[in-house]
């Protein structure tokens, strides 16, 4: 199996690598809250996890 005599340099590493880029992740309204978050996500809105617009989880109090 053959095997590179020598070291690829930093330019030939990073001329490989250009076509990588980060996207911007698509952004969305929450028909409930109106906020703006990640699609596809569950968000936080004044103590109560939204998904889809309807209330997955609330924050309970805690007990002492």
């Amino acid at each position: 199996m053959p095997n590179p005599k020598r070291r690829h340099s930093q330019q030939r590493s990073a001329k490989r690598r250009t076509h990588y880029k980060a996207a911007a992740s698509t952004l969305t309204t929450d028909s409930a809250t109106g906020e703006t978050h990640v699609r596809h996500r569950a968000h936080v809105s004044e103590g109560k996890l939204y998904y889809k617009g309807k209330v997955v989880a609330e924050k309970s109090p805690v007990k002492k």
